[in-house]
């Protein structure tokens, strides 16, 4: 995504003096369809706690609520060494990070690979295989001449996966262009161990971890006001910590009802029933022509990923309006290829500081092959922001309904991804949306705050590593497959 350039404020309204009528009727229609009122994000955000609750229960609704089994906050006080790996869909990070007594410091190394495209539709071996090399290549340069005792290990998977224990992890499905066989419906864990014992790596795998929880962990090592760990990028998600006592899905394991229990949202899902959220006709069409129509409704409307095809679907149903006069006697073949545009190409429209919209211009021209005049480009710019604002309104429905359901008045909520780093105006839409839903005075600070994340897949992978092992030698295996293998050859030893 770009860079941030220089700023403007949100709307350019004043710049619509030479825009024709027809044209203004067209943006006036765009804005009636797109705006969502401080009712709607009201009534957006009740029945978001009312699903949220629902995800919790034994029966379930659209919002999985996965208890992650990340039981409780750090302290500050976590020490030693630790390694996190990040599996994404580009790359394969792997971090060494060091917890010295300092509280709430930390130190990190890291060496970054590329995940080769053939392994993605390869095999299971070949994949656990390439990933247990990289490992190794890692350990073998940090700790050069000498075997470090085996190093505990958080595992950054970001792939729907059901878990049972935190170092285990039932892939639901692949995502993120993965297509391997035989991986799906089964626990990741065990070939991935045999492919490190295999190669003889000194890691022990401590915690399977998601990228939101580790966002949460990583973002209340540093800051202990921290409640929730969101995702805003390609795709969304949030986590926060919950009382065993209030997840009815896991009464049967009769843990302490105040025990702390970090539970992944996964709120894409939210709303996929078609209560609430106000589609509009080109959300309707996203969804149907998704790989997974049905699915995902929440973070059909709001993610990185779909933004730029909201503004294309809108742009080509305008061109064949004939009223709407758009692009006309102009070849639109590149505009009508799907997912043509993606979020930065709306954030290049809405950084344009020109008066003259000449960088969107230029955009269109050299991406697109389309010749705008002014009035064509005050329509874009203006439903970019449309689109824009909306995603970042209705995002903070869901933070919204987090802290109305735990009862929170003041929350620190740390926040990551593309979207939320790089956007313009994402953060000052989204807080604004945030006062409207609680009223708050115009004089108050705001109460709950959005603030960029710590590294949740790296410092929070590495920390719930840390706080897993404290456990176990605690005596607390809730949620531990193997507590006494977990520290085998880790210098760690379980409390009797």
């Amino acid at each position: 995504m770009v860079g941030l350039g220089p700023r403007k404020p949100p709307s350019r309204k004043g710049s619509m003096a030479d825009v024709p009528k027809d044209l203004l009727q067209t943006i006036q229609h765009l804005e009636s369809i797109f705006t969502v009122d401080t009712s709607k994000l009201t009534e957006i955000t009740d029945h978001f706690v009312k699903e949220l609750e629902k995800g919790l229960t034994k029966e379930g609704g659209s919002i999985p609520m996965i208890p992650t089994w990340c039981m409780g906050f750090p302290t500050g006080d976590e020490t030693g060494t630790f390694l996190a790996l990040d599996m994404g869909g580009t790359n394969l990070r792997v971090c060494e990070i060091h917890l010295p007594e300092a509280k709430g410091e930390f130190e990190i190394i890291q060496s970054k690979y590329r995940m080769p495209e053939e392994l993605k539709s390869g095999t299971a071996e070949e994949l656990w295989g390439y990933v247990a090399d990289c490992l190794q290549q890692f350990v073998d340069y940090h700790h050069e001449g000498k075997k470090p005792d085996a190093l505990p290990l958080g595992f950054t998977f970001s792939y729907p996966a059901t878990q049972d224990y935190i170092d285990h992890g039932v892939l639901q499905r692949w995502t993120k262009g993965f297509d391997i066989d035989g991986v799906e419906g089964k626990d990741v864990v065990p070939p991935f161990e045999a492919a490190l014992k295999e190669r003889g790596v000194p890691i022990k795998l401590s915690a399977l971890i998601n990228d939101t929880t580790g966002t949460l962990i990583a973002s209340a090592y540093t800051d202990p006001r921290m409640r929730i760990g969101c995702i805003f990028g390609t795709g969304c998600n949030a986590a926060y910590m919950e009382k065993c006592g209030s997840i009815p899905k896991i009464d049967h394991m009769n843990l302490p009802a105040d025990m702390p229990m970090a539970i992944n949202c996964e709120w894409g899902a939210f709303d996929n029933e078609h209560v609430v959220l106000p589609r509009t006709k080109y959300d309707v069409i996203i969804d149907k022509e998704s790989p997974r129509p049905g699915q995902q409704s929440f973070e059909k409307m709001i993610a990185g990923l779909y933004l730029g095809e909201v503004f294309r679907l809108v742009l080509v149903d305008l061109h064949s309006d004939p009223a709407a006069h758009l692009f006309e006697g102009q070849d639109i073949t590149k505009l009508k290829k799907a997912y043509t545009m993606d979020a930065s190409f709306l954030a290049t429209i809405e950084e344009d500081p020109f008066e003259n919209l000449s960088e969107t211009a230029d955009l269109f021209q050299n991406k697109l092959g389309l010749r705008l005049n002014k009035p064509e480009l005050e329509l874009c710019r203006r439903l970019a922001e449309l689109i824009g604002t909306r995603a970042a309104r209705l995002s903070a429905c869901g933070v919204a309904a987090i802290c109305k359901k735990q009862g929170w008045k003041e929350a620190h909520v740390g926040a990551d991804g593309s979207v939320f780093n790089k956007y313009p105006h994402f953060k000052a839409r989204g807080a604004q949306a945030l006062r409207e839903i609680f009223d708050w005075a115009k004089s108050q600070k705001d109460l709950i705050e959005i603030l960029p994340a710590e590294d949740g897949s790296g410092v929070g992978a590495a920390l719930i590593a840390a706080l897993t092992l404290k456990r176990v030698e605690e005596g607390n295996h809730a949620g531990i497959r193997d507590p006494q293998g977990l520290l085998e050859g880790t210098g760690h030893h379980a409390k009797k």
